[in-house]
């Protein structure tokens, strides 16, 4: 084999090695400071010259080192807001570079283990790449943005992390704006002890004194393992997120990027993170700081970083549960002033509390679960010291929040029917005002977030109310209350036949008044059972309106034939299938003062169905299975209006 097919089989060789086992990004940053302008220099141009500084930790424990070597220099771009180039600082432009790091140092643990076991080792490096740039004044900003491939494969949020890169950038403001980036405080923590609470101070600080944000944000893929070390896209024109974001396994998100109870959260006023992490692995997190200036959001900082949790064990752990969903806030207590503080701390002997009263140096305690009496309403800083002035000692800080008195409760009105409104109306009562927020569920699974909100149901029934309430201060309060919906069925009565010189009994239904229209041969008008008299032959519609108890309306009707003489009319035949037609086999009787029997046999005289009303008929069944089909034979005997008995009889076909 030649010298140069070995040099080139060698240099596959490398590359693949490196693609494969090259997974040592563990997080970065871009962030830039305002030097200088041109405005009033005495110069025609405008331009604005920043520090820009691309920063990334590289893991020097696990991470290949020839692909840390590869990261200098690093290669990066620089577009227009609106996507156009401005700068491209890298190895495909020929007169491009890259920049070189200004610095390279090892990040210190931040770890105190003195009262520590089972500490895992750690080594990450922070690398600095510093280079100014002169920026024309531009209308759309800047974006400065550096990719890389890839990141550590041990991380357990995302899809493929090993084949999955990163992007870092920044964003510029439009010119003319001054404006310098805010710079985080602290270093990213290496260490993250499993199932022990955590508080790890994020906050910033920003040099043009610009009020600061904080949240969770999702972290930006990048380049791949087809090319480790791009030239850097430039971003979609989807402000403010410029580039995709990873893919999140199932139960994690940008918002919750690891498991953790409490959940953890980021206090969106200082920064700080909390939560207690209870499962082990290595977990990609981002944090956005947002800069506001005159109450508008000018720029965002953020910073990709990967928690690492390990089961190591602290001798002692002091801990304060968190029962409310504001950020590291033990209670929200918005009954009195008194609160019950639990302990669960471990490892303890000996505690001491401070309860965060300010001028008041008395209120403190020693006792392991103490209860304390705040003197107003307020936010306090209560501070738990477990084992205090020992070698091991530890300590927590959360917030108590005393807000009374606060109660939810609500009332509703209008006509309780199916189709018509119900008008709520919250009554919910707050010392401390206004009150933000409403939850309702209408106990049909329908809801609402409105202050007084109005709701339709659609069917009868008691249905169980709540309203969730809450005020400025997050005092939260729960309403239950039933509404009964009417189970309103108006109703007139069947349709009937009578001899003429007869009267009719009416009996509406499904109401307290009534109202029958029109008020022909009807002897009240305003009765649920008005008497009707006819004297001649002839058909009669009439129509009730009815009116519940609650208030519901609505409207049936009644036919009524009068006929020359009574009859009875028999079906010849009918057909028991269950279509809804014809499915009953029943006489109609007119003038007939009652029935005595309502007899039919088969052919073999076995009798398939007997009654003494018509008001319900044969529906086809002999002992409870369908009857054959064919010939059967009916019977019937009654007495006439004027009391005489009479008999008939004849056949009737089943089909089916």
């Amino acid at each position: 084999m030649n010298k140069t097919l070995s040099a080139i089989i060698l240099s596959i060789l490398s590359l693949t090695f490196y693609r494969a086992d090259g997974s040592h990004i563990v997080g970065g940053e871009v962030t830039y400071q305002f030097l200088y302008d041109s405005i009033g220099a005495g110069t025609h141009l405008n331009y604005y010259m920043y520090k820009v500084n691309v920063i990334i930790y590289e893991d020097c424990l696990n991470g290949q080192p020839l692909a840390i070597q590869e990261d200098n220099p690093a290669w990066v771009s620089v577009y227009y807001g609106n996507g156009a180039v401005f700068e491209l600082d890298t190895g495909d432009n020929p007169n491009g570079k890259g920049i070189q790091f200004a610095s390279s140092i090892s990040v210190p643990a931040n770890f105190s283990n003195a009262c520590i076991t089972k500490i895992p080792a750690t080594c990450l490096l922070k690398k600095t790449f510093t280079k100014i740039y002169t920026l024309p004044a531009s209308s759309s900003g800047y974006v400065v943005s550096y990719q890389r491939c890839c990141r550590n494969g041990a991380t357990v949020n995302i899809m493929d992390p090993a084949n999955n890169g990163a992007t870092y950038y920044c964003t510029i403001p439009p010119t003319p704006f001054a404006n310098s980036s805010a710079i985080f405080n602290n270093y990213p923590p290496q260490i993250i002890c499993l199932n022990n609470p955590l508080y790890y101070d994020h906050s910033a600080f920003d040099p043009d004194h610009d009020s600061l944000s904080y949240e969770f944000c999702p972290a930006c893929t990048g380049a791949d393992q087809t090319d480790i070390k791009p030239t850097p896209a430039p971003p979609d024109q989807l402000p403010p997120l410029y580039y995709d974001s990873v893919s999140y396994l199932p139960g994690f998100s940008s918002k919750n990027p690891l498991t953790s109870n409490p959940r953890i959260q980021i206090d969106p006023h200082t920064g700080l993170i909390t939560g207690t992490p209870n499962r082990v692995g290595r977990f990609l997190v981002t944090v956005c700081c947002h800069e506001w200036r005159d109450g508008i959001m000018i720029n965002t900082v953020k910073r990709e970083f990967q928690f690492v949790v390990t089961p190591c064990t602290k001798v002692v752990v002091a801990d304060i549960p968190q029962y409310s969903t504001d950020p590291n806030t033990y209670i929200v207590n918005c009954n009195d002033y008194t609160v019950r503080f639990q302990n669960t701390s471990k490892g303890g002997f000996t505690y001491h509390w401070d309860f965060g009263v300010p001028g008041a140096p008395q209120d403190s305690s020693d006792e392991f679960e103490p209860t304390f009496t705040y003197p107003d309403t307020g936010t306090f800083t209560v501070e738990l010291m477990v084992n205090p002035r020992s070698t091991c000692s530890d300590s927590i800080s959360r917030f108590v929040k005393v807000y009374p008195k606060f109660r939810a409760d609500f009332a509703d009105s209008g006509a309780q029917c199916t189709g018509a409104p119900v008008h709520f109306r919250d009554l919910s009562t707050s010392t401390l005002k206004p009150i933000t927020y409403w939850k309702w569920m209408f106990g049909d699974g329908e809801t609402s977030i409105e202050e007084n909100p109005e709701h339709t149901y659609l069917s009868p029934g008691l249905y169980n109310v709540t309203l969730i309430s809450e005020n400025i201060r997050s005092c939260i309060d729960t309403a239950f209350s039933q509404v009964v919906i009417d189970n309103f069925t108006p109703f007139a009565g069947n349709d009937t036949s009578i001899v003429k010189g007869e009267s009719i009994h009416f009996n509406a239904t499904g109401g307290v008044r009534f109202t029958w229209t029109p008020s022909s041969n009807l002897s009240d008008t305003s009765i649920h059972n008005p008497i009707g008299y006819y004297p001649d032959t002839g058909r009669y519609t009439y129509y009730v309106q009815v009116v519940s108890a609650y208030g519901c309306s609505g409207t049936d009707s009644i036919k009524v034939d009068v006929v020359n003489q009574a009859a009875f009319v028999v079906p010849t035949a009918f057909t028991p299938n269950g279509d809804g037609l014809n499915d009953i086999f029943r006489p109609l009787a007119v003038g007939y003062k009652n029935l005595n029997y309502f007899r039919i046999f088969n052919r073999w005289g076995d009798e398939v169905y007997f009654s003494t009303t018509l008001e319900v008929g044969w529906n086809g069944y002999y002992k409870n299975k369908e009857a054959e089909m064919g010939t059967y034979f009916w019977e019937i005997s009654f007495n006439d209006r004027f009391g005489k008995k009479g008999f008939m009889k004849g056949d009737v076909q089943l089909l089916r």
